[in-house]
């Protein structure tokens, strides 16, 4: 018999939430799906809401939640330049009081916690690749440093409450995903690229392109996320959840023209503040805790992620 767990996920409409209620849903479990709409979207969870285990709430994160959970996946934080830039002071609030409401949740129900951390908790990096012991080299004033800085703070908070109330934590630090569901418009590279390409439009780089980026399949990444919730409690994390294998911008505009078949030219603009040069996780940390390494190559994820925008852009 299977154990049908309570699983509350936040930001669960958004773009790595839905993929994850979807995966738990078909696990078996009792999910909530908490989300305030700010990036996510009913669209992406349709089909979940006709199932008899799958539960919406709208929500924000910086407010207190009531409910009786046996997991929570803390995921609630826009992750993009574009909407995290868009209200900072607001971005800090999700990281740092969502993480304390989520925290002050898992203790009162004494819940198992997962938080979603991210590579950008390593700034722009001068160690390569980043190791979880690697402690960044981060601005804690510049543009980007509200989704930054409030992620690190997360992070201190979710290992204090490991300290001082005995919480079962676990951090993983998430590094470029992509896939079907995410936001068209959210000035990622990835779907920026798509998008660009399937609209006939030039694909802007900024630099020369060639600042490098690992990109790892979302399905990877849910696994590698479900794998850490299910270790062991001795397995708090953080660790590191990416794809090593490691491309500059310029061979990602190259595959996606080349896949896509527009005839997009590339262009070239200045490189924004505080953009990391170099990006590629240590996952030696998930394979040896966790037994998890990506499976999916970057050619057959972005066949899967073009077919998904192909969609979009026909409708």
């Amino acid at each position: 018999m299977h154990l049908r767990k309570r699983i509350l996920v936040t930001g669960g409409a958004g773009f790595l939430g839905s993929h994850l209620c979807r995966f738990l849903v078909g696990q078996g479990h009792d999910v909530i799906c908490v989300d305030n709409f700010f990036t996510g979207t009913k669209d992406n969870i349709l089909d979940l809401l006709s199932k008899p285990h799958f539960e919406l709430v709208r929500h924000d994160v910086t407010f207190p939640l009531y409910v009786e959970v046996d997991e929570i996946y803390n995921l609630a934080c826009p992750a993009s330049p574009i909407h995290y830039q868009h209200d900072p002071v607001q971005t800090t609030k999700t990281s740092v009081h969502g993480a304390i409401n989520m925290l002050g949740l898992a203790k009162r129900t004494n819940a198992k916690i997962f938080q979603a951390s991210t590579s950008e908790v390593y700034g722009d990096p001068k160690v390569h690749p980043q190791p979880e012991s690697y402690w960044g080299h981060v601005n804690p004033v510049g543009e980007r440093s509200c989704y930054d800085e409030g992620k690190r703070c997360a992070e201190t908070l979710f290992f204090d409450y490991y300290r001082q109330h005995n919480l079962r934590i676990k951090v993983a630090r998430i590094f470029n995903t992509y896939g079907p569901n995410m936001h068209p418009n959210d000035g990622r590279v990835v779907s920026n690229f798509i998008m660009q390409a399937l609209r006939g439009e030039d694909i802007t780089l900024y630099g020369d392109g060639s600042q490098t980026r690992s990109f790892c399949y979302v399905d990877d990444l849910i696994r590698g996320i479900v794998g850490l919730m299910e270790s062991g409690d001795d397995v708090t994390g953080p660790v590191n959840l990416g794809n090593p294998n490691e491309f500059t911008i310029r061979q990602l505009a190259e595959k996606v023209i080349e896949l896509t078949g527009c005839g997009s030219e590339l262009v070239f603009q200045p490189l924004p503040s505080d953009d990391p040069l170099q990006r590629q996780p240590d996952i030696s940390q998930a394979q040896q805790r966790l037994g998890w390494a990506p499976e999916i190559q970057l050619e057959e994820g972005l066949q899967k992620t073009i077919a998904y925008f192909s969609s979009l852009v026909a409708e």
